[in-house]
């Protein structure tokens, strides 16, 4: 599955992916969904940054896509990144998610990331959590009830990866 770069040219099929994921999803705690505007700040921000922002295309059609952003923006959190991944609602199931999560881990350690962390919108997408499982995260707790969509309370599930020498060695 060919997996690139985002361009400035996919922002609109992005933001009707993640569209989707906020009107009928629990992996974003987001209750509007951004316009394309807002969506090209954030990519324009993420790139600028150097974090890795990459699309899944299938013949020729972005049908899922992934970002790594800084985890906090406090300094001595620079080497530590949280991933995003969302996949159009009519490709789920196929391994898109895992090819583009694969490849995301790749980029991020290249880009001398240390840790990835994953911040799992529900305790019960199961799917996501199975994939950051697969890849080699690891559970590392739970934020009970901390968000409030769909006339329901609902957990952030938290999972991290170390990525290249991890907390082995200094940073370069």
């Amino acid at each position: 599955m060919p997996i690139r770069s985002a361009q400035p040219r996919d922002i609109p099929v992005i933001t009707r992916i993640y569209a989707d994921a906020v009107k009928h999803g629990t992996a974003s705690f987001e209750i509007e969904a951004p316009d394309e505007a807002e969506m090209a700040r954030r990519y324009t921000t993420l790139c600028d940054g150097n974090f890795p922002f990459i699309v899944a295309d299938v013949d020729g059609a972005v049908m899922g896509y992934a970002y790594a952003a800084p985890y906090r923006a406090r300094p001595a959190y620079r080497f530590t990144v949280e991933d995003s991944i969302y996949i159009d609602p009519t490709a789920q199931r196929r391994g898109i998610g895992r090819a583009l999560l694969a490849r995301l881990l790749a980029e991020a350690e290249a880009a001398d990331f240390r840790q990835m962390i994953a911040v799992i919108g529900d305790s019960a997408n199961t799917p996501s959590i199975a994939l950051h499982a697969a890849l080699g995260f690891r559970m590392v707790g739970t934020f009970e009830a901390v968000g409030y969509k769909f006339d329901r309370w609902i957990d952030s599930v938290l999972m991290q990866k170390p990525l290249g020498k991890g907390a082995s060695a200094a940073p370069p």
